[in-house]
């Protein structure tokens, strides 16, 4: 009975293993992200990705009109055109460019990897998906605190769930993970109900302030008058809205995550990976549509916000605190279609973090484990979704799940991806010797740049919560680095015509290998190398040996496929010549596919490296050298437990 419980118990955890790693093995082979190529039978038209990128950026309604009342006061209607008038004409045009840059989702930040190189290409990329991580993270929590906030100051509900706030995000955090582990298949078909019922609602809250704004004489008049007292005249009034415009940076929430969803967007049937002409074309009417219709109701909402709100009523623990426009919604079309819309509010900011979630599944599994900075199954998508999961509980628990209190990182992390994303395409313009898109983007660059600096200036929590973010993001990619220092990281490896040639030679007896440190590849070194190898480890004269030769070229890189080079030399001495971003993984592959297209056993001669172990060992994880026979031999012990099938190493 015992052993039957153990095997049911053993059946259970193999089964819940397999469900939770679901894909990881064919979506490490086909591509480096979960969502980093959609399915054909998963795309959909461009109108109806839309709204899954508008949960994130239509969803800010919720929030973004009493954020500007707070921020600007009267002046907020004018401070809002400034935001559209950057939208229009600084992220929309930039993020098209960045569509077709990178098609694949991963927007600006591979953009920029592609200009740098080494450890300070990782570790910029690794900064910037810090502040992504921020960006998508807090628009989890801070739209799941503000559909709490609708649900708690319902007249219905108000007396029942006040103080129960973070309870309520948190639940609402973990059914949207759920629905992530179940699945996301279903979601773009859920999120153009939610956008198109949303939008629907909104515009009859517009159309019905304004009619009380026209309807109730002196409205505009004491509000433009109130105006002109506190600014005195207009260009006062836009330097003041010029300065206020980064608190309100929120609105451009949509466009990082409008890119991240580009590889579910249906292209032409023409289309190819390396030219989706199709999806980009889509991807550019999705950004400008959405844009469009965002700057429309940005503009009349906060319009319709400062007029027919009081300011009190704005301010933390008011009644239109996070919710001005459910706050019209109530006070003129009455509790019922209040509650219809606090319904529709409440549904898209919960499922607003399923296109922020959507676009961490897409990033993180990109770059982590192909760094060597996350295992394996950071590729699959459900411990993924744990794991952001949690990190979202942690950070509502932080934020005491207070929309005010986190908007200043959501900011941030929006404003620092929008200057790397206008960056990136300015040098990219600059590199197709595009003079006037250059200058262009280059403005463009200077004004995000600028904004960003003065929310930070004037917002530090922000930048603190994103330092936070790259700090676990670094600590946690290099200590899981260094864990996997010792593991084969090669994908594939491939053979041209003459190391095939040189392989085949060997099918009935053991071939050997002499590990060569290349110099003046002259016919003495050559000489000199075989006479030292075969005195060291008294190899037979007739014996024959073959010379291999591993040129680090990126030691940053972890995982790669392994082209294997044959040539002959002097015409006498056959080498064969890797390029790899580590010394001894190359050579540990090499042995193994040797060994497992020849059926004997590869011998592999080295030489003593000179000098302190530790340092070497720093060399080896920092360079791809060191101390290079002791860490071929660590990773072949790794890569193959059967000593008896392990090829030999011989050190002299």
């Amino acid at each position: 009975m015992a052993s039957s419980e153990t095997s049911g118990s053993f059946g259970r955890g193999q089964r819940f293993r397999a469900w939770l790693l679901e894909g990881l093995s064919d979506r490490v082979k086909q591509h480096p992200g979960p969502h980093a190529q959609a399915p054909a039978e998963q795309a959909r038209p461009w109108w109806r990705v839309m709204c899954l990128t508008g949960l994130d950026y239509f969803s800010t309604l919720g929030y973004q009109p009493g954020i500007a009342a707070l921020a600007a006061g009267l002046l907020s209607p004018v401070a809002t055109v400034v935001l559209v008038v950057v939208t229009l004409f600084g992220a929309l045009p930039v993020y098209r460019r960045v569509a077709r840059e990178s098609p694949h989702g991963e927007g600006s930040i591979a953009m920029l990897e592609r200009l740098l190189s080494f450890w300070k290409g990782k570790l910029f990329v690794l900064a910037l998906l810090g502040f992504a991580a921020t960006d998508f993270m807090i628009t989890i929590t801070l739209s799941a605190a503000d559909a709490t906030a609708h649900l708690v100051e319902n007249p219905h509900l108000h007396s029942a769930l006040t103080g129960k706030q973070v309870l309520i995000t948190l639940v609402m955090i973990a059914l949207l993970g759920g629905v992530f582990l179940k699945g996301f298949s279903e979601a773009i078909g859920l999120a153009v109900v939610l956008v198109a019922v949303y939008l629907a609602l909104n515009v009859v809250v517009v159309i019905t302030g304004f009619y009380h704004v026209l309807s109730s004489p002196g409205v505009v008049s004491d509000w433009a008058d109130a105006l002109t007292a506190e600014h005195g005249n207009v260009v006062a009034m836009i330097g003041v809205a010029l300065v206020t415009f980064p608190k309100l940076a929120l609105g451009l929430s949509g466009f990082e995550t409008g890119v991240a969803v580009m590889p579910h967007i249906e292209g032409d049937p023409e289309d190819t990976e390396e030219k989706p002409t199709g999806r980009i074309r889509g991807a550019r009417k999705l950004l400008t549509t959405a844009a469009l219709i965002m700057s429309v109701f940005l503009i009349t909402t906060s319009f319709i916000t400062t007029l027919l709100i009081p300011k009190e009523a704005f301010e933390k623990g008011g009644e239109a605190n996070g919710r001005a426009l459910a706050y019209l919604a109530h006070e003129y079309l009455g509790n019922t279609f209040g509650s219809i819309y606090d319904l529709s509010t409440i549904a898209i900011l919960w499922f607003a973090g399923a296109s922020a979630m959507a676009g961490m599944l897409n990033l993180l599994p990109r770059y982590l484990p192909r760094y060597g900075m996350a295992p394996h199954w950071a590729k699959a998508v459900r411990p993924m979704v744990i794991v952001l999961t949690l990190i979202a509980f942690l950070v509502t628990w932080l934020f005491d799940a207070s929309v005010d209190a986190q908007g200043g990182a959501y900011a941030t992390g929006v404003l620092v991806l929008i200057s790397s994303a206008a960056i990136a395409v300015t040098i990219a313009a600059r590199a197709a010797r595009q003079t006037g898109w250059t200058i262009g983007f280059a403005i463009i660059a200077a004004v995000f740049l600028y904004t960003t600096a003065l929310n930070i200036a004037e917002r530090p929590d922000g930048v603190k919560i994103g330092a936070c973010f790259i700090a676990a993001i670094v600590l946690v990619s290099l200590l899981s680095r260094l864990k996997r220092a010792f593991e084969l990281r090669v994908t594939d490896i491939v053979f041209d015509e003459a190391a095939e040639r040189f392989v085949r030679d060997y099918t009935h007896r053991p071939l050997r290998l002499i590990a060569n440190e290349p110099n003046s590849r002259d016919l003495a070194e050559y000489q000199e190398k075989k006479r030292q190898i075969r005195a060291d480890n008294d190899i037979p004269a007739e014996d024959d040996l073959v010379f291999v030769e591993v040129t680090v070229k990126d030691p940053s890189e972890f995982e790669a496929v392994l082209t294997v080079h044959g040539e002959v030399l002097h015409d006498r001495y056959r080498v064969l010549t890797l390029e790899s971003s580590s010394v001894p993984n190359a050579l540990a592959a090499l042995l193994l596919t040797v060994r497992d297209r020849t059926g004997q056993q590869p011998h592999i001669y080295f030489e003593w490296t000179e000098g302190n172990p530790f340092a070497q060992f720093l060399r080896f994880f920092l360079f791809g050298q060191g101390e290079v026979a002791p860490v071929t031999r660590e990773v072949l012990r790794e890569a193959e437990p059967d000593r008896g099938r392990r090829p030999r190493v011989h050190v002299g």
